[in-house]
């Protein structure tokens, strides 16, 4: 048996994933709501194909409870903060969970953290936690860490198809895992150390805020000089080794905004490029704001009230709104002491935000200029209710004539 510890993004997917594929599963999370909510038979956050694997999970006899459970192998999926003035990580959270862990345990059971961490987390916290407790690593307790690679939005298509990679103190015990994981797993999993496999998830997402940094700021240069980025971006990328990304309004999400701090809080005098580029991320949804009191004034509105935001999540078609551009961006705004901005957006069905609506056309009435925070579907099949309405569209998606961009 499998006892999955966490059940928020990567843990539910991952659990169910297991169960639906012959995994004897238990998931076990300290918040009760949640697994009530489970219990019930629903799931807790929306995905495409995930109330499907959830039905295929409970026939399979997935079970849900708040503690945790005396069996062989643990996936530890907990969240993975980090300190917004050291930029280190915070592995309280995962310390947490292996402490509960070995109060249950037999002797030899594995845990696998799944948790994305920084390189050396496992060695300068979660080692110590396990010997100071009287454990003996490699007897007592086997470690492993089996970073997630999955996106909101594509989680069920790439849990079963990218590539998975799995660092073990023993060769032996990687492979035992890597069966667990084959049983849905259809990529190459990659067993190796467990400081090449921290370190590796943090280079792939280090590598994406990289480029996007390089984006946004060849946008800002363009539109310093008056140039048409996107122009300049698709001529570029007719060259055979160059792929520019599109420049956007800020970075969400609990990877690309937050993995590549680990780096430059590790090596601060080392990692000069990765700083530089969260910097510019950072800084992105300000730099949209000041765009729209910009635009405000050319075009002679007075009160931002009359201004809306579309889109309040991390990226296009999910209900995740974890670090999104539009919250850092309110977050700036209220600094400043402005009204704020009316928000809108079909994924989110509750309040999160002041001046938030619900209903798209109430939204667009209330508004003269929208600014396009996010590419969901929904928008790009309603240009025509956008007829009319001032808009500063930051990915280069809105058709309409006299589009302001970033």
């Amino acid at each position: 048996m499998v006892n999955v510890i966490g059940l928020g993004y990567i843990g539910l997917p991952t659990a169910l994933m297991m169960a639906s594929h012959g995994v004897e599963v238990v998931g076990t999370d300290y918040n009760k709501d949640l697994v009530a909510t489970l219990n019930a038979g629903h799931t807790t956050f929306k995905e495409d194909g995930l109330d499907e694997l959830f039905q295929d999970a409970l026939k399979a006899g997935i079970k849900f409870t708040t503690e945790y459970q005396k069996t062989d192998m643990y996936i530890v999926s907990v969240p993975t903060p980090y300190d917004k003035f050291s930029k280190k990580v915070d592995a309280c959270y995962v310390v947490a969970a292996v402490k509960e862990v070995m109060r249950v345990c037999p002797k030899g059971a594995t845990v696998v953290v799944e948790s994305t961490v920084s390189p050396g987390t496992i060695d300068h916290f979660v080692r110590p936690v396990i010997e100071e407790n009287g454990f003996v690593i490699g007897e007592d307790i086997n470690l492993v860490h089996a970073p997630e690679r999955i996106i909101p939005g594509n989680m069920v298509y790439e849990l079963l198809h990218n590539n998975r990679t799995i660092g073990a103190d023993d060769r032996a015990i990687g492979e035992k895992v890597k069966e667990y994981y084959a049983s849905f797993c259809q990529g190459e999993i990659v067993v190796t150390d467990i400081r090449s496999a921290e370190m590796s998830k943090v280079v792939e997402n280090t590598f994406r805020a990289v480029n996007i940094a390089f984006a946004n700021e060849l946008a800002r240069i363009c539109r310093h000089d008056n140039m048409d980025v996107y122009e300049i971006i698709k001529i570029c990328n007719m060259h055979p080794r160059v792929n520019i990304l599109q420049p956007g309004p800020g970075v969400g999400g609990h990877c690309i905004s937050v993995d590549p701090w680990f780096l430059v809080g590790d090596y601060p005098r080392l990692a000069k490029v990765i700083d530089e580029s969260m910097k510019t991320n950072d800084s992105q949804p300000e730099y949209v704001l000041n765009r729209i009191y910009e635009i405000m004034e050319k075009e002679g509105i007075t009160d931002n009230r009359k201004v809306g935001l579309y889109g309040l999540t991390y990226k296009e078609n999910v209900d995740d709104y974890r670090e999104s551009p539009t919250l850092q961006m309110l977050e700036s705004q209220e600094r400043h002491l402005a009204r704020p901005l009316k928000c809108y957006d079909p994924f989110i069905k509750q309040d999160i935000v002041k001046n938030q609506f619900h209903d798209f056309d109430e939204f667009l009435n209330d508004v003269d200029l929208v600014v396009i925070m996010v590419k969901h579907d929904q928008i790009k099949q309603n240009w025509d209710k956008l007829k009319g309405k001032v808009i500063l569209d930051c990915h280069n998606i809105c058709p309409l004539e006299g589009v302001y961009h970033i």
